[in-house]
């Protein structure tokens, strides 16, 4: 169990390292594409009142010229409508859905009067995965990027996503995930702490590894089982062919697992990880919004373990998503949080003072400094990536480590835990609340 726990992150470690860096990772950079494709940007949004003004001008200030917005009110019961209609000034319009694909009743059609690139589906609630199965119906461009309403996109997204997509066999892909709290007004270039709690500083980090080691090196691996659900890339096409999306607590795992099963008997189709294609999100800034985040992110893992139970026995050694989705992710971490703690737990009562003791002290004394290193490989290859924080930042940062390696990851480990369990009592979506910040005053603010 200690072996599996950590001979993954060893791996992910060393296999994120540029040495490891493929050709195709350089196309964003060296690709020159004269024709812009169309692409759809669908935007579910339920009670989202206090972050839809900043999706709007995040959405108004793109360069790209060849897209559409779509935004879907999904039966919210707060002012998330009415100020999509102030902001916007929205007209009904007439759009003819595909009828391919299920979702509750669509009542009305609106297009922005200031805004004519921009759409407004007014529809039944339905929840999350509803909400796009309608958004992709009513699409009309090839390539759709699904968006979180807290998500704001950095000005060369959609052209990076566009060469990406000359590629034939991308099918879909992720793109790089930042924390909103963070930006600065040079978004593709600094990250700013100063107007993060020590809760999203934390969680900063998480991304900086999530996205820099382990999004990275599983990429390489064509192992990556979760495009994230803040800002993920299709082809309209495969999101067809595999049906949409499923009613569930975790969507995202669920649709990228959708698409390695429709492409694994297809050769040199693929997922792919846009490293240069950057959005940032907003975090929880409390114990409780991240507690519901968490716990939910870790049912909708039980729920794909159970959901693809027969994909992941039938290619387990043929397909590296099944490989790494069972042993790194379900037996390496879930499994064995129980087992490690239960040694931990027992030995501290039964044998306070045994050699057994000992020994597992001797192991997390060896986890914390791995973990140590593991912050400041993220760090560094973040940094290589163009993102680096300012020097006012290095002592927020230099403590912020110390609390994850001594604190916080063992917070994440119960909420593993508590998540596997909860998921057999409790599916419920347990909606994290916006924070109504003014994003734009924040990044100014910040050189």
């Amino acid at each position: 169990m200690f072996f599996l726990g950590n001979a993954f992150p060893v791996l992910h470690l060393l296999h994120c390292l540029p040495w490891f860096r493929e050709k195709s990772e350089d196309v964003n950079r060296n690709v020159e594409i004269e024709k812009e494709k169309g692409i759809s940007i669908i935007v579910p949004c339920y009670n989202e009142q206090g972050i839809i003004e900043t999706s709007i001008n995040s959405m108004k200030s793109l360069s790209y010229s060849q897209f559409e917005v779509i935004y879907i009110n999904d039966g919210s019961t707060d002012e998330t409508f009415s100020l999509l209609n102030k902001f916007l000034k929205l007209t009904p319009c007439s759009r003819s859905p595909l009828r391919k694909l299920s979702h509750k009743k669509v009542k009305n059609v609106f297009q922005s009067k200031l805004y004519p690139h921009i759409y407004v589906l007014d529809k039944t609630n339905g929840g999350k995965a509803d909400a796009l199965n309608a958004g992709i119906e009513y699409s009309s461009q090839s390539l759709v990027i699904t968006l979180d309403a807290d998500t704001i996109l950095t000005d060369q997204a959609l052209s990076v996503i566009n060469k990406t997509f000359e590629d034939k066999d991308v099918v879909a892909a992720g793109g790089v995930v930042h924390v909103l709290q963070t930006k600065t007004s040079k978004p593709l270039s600094y990250l700013s702490l100063v107007h993060a709690n020590m809760l999203v500083r934390l969680q900063t980090l998480d991304f900086l590894k999530a996205f820099y080691v382990t999004k990275l090196s599983l990429a390489r691996f064509q192992a990556l089982a979760v495009i994230s659900g803040a800002f993920g890339i299709f082809t309209k096409q495969t999101l067809i062919n595999v049906g949409g999306y499923r009613s569930t607590i975790g969507e995202d795992i669920d649709i990228t697992l959708r698409i390695h099963k429709y492409i694994s008997k297809q050769k040199n189709k693929k997922i792919a990880l846009i490293s240069d294609a950057v959005a940032y999100t907003e975090l929880p800034e409390n114990w409780k919004d991240f507690f519901k985040q968490r716990v939910r992110w870790q049912k909708a893992f039980i729920d794909c373990v159970i959901h693809f139970r027969s994909f992941f026995c039938k290619t387990l050694f043929t397909k590296a998503v099944s490989f790494f989705y069972i042993f790194e992710s379900f037996i390496g971490r879930t499994i064995t949080a129980y087992i490690m703690t239960s040694l931990f737990v027992v030995n501290s009562i039964f044998n306070p003072f045994s050699s057994g003791i000992l020994h597992i002290l001797t192991i997390l004394l060896y986890i914390l400094l791995f973990h140590f290193m593991y912050n400041l490989v993220a760090i560094g290859v973040s940094w290589s990536y163009g993102f680096r924080f300012q020097k006012k930042d290095i002592y927020r940062l230099f403590f912020t480590i110390l609390l994850d390696i001594f604190i916080y990851r063992f917070i994440i480990m119960y909420l593993v835990m508590y998540g596997s369990i909860a998921y057999f009592f409790n599916k419920d979506w347990n909606k994290v609340n916006r924070t109504g910040r003014d994003y734009q005053t924040d990044s100014k603010s910040v050189a």
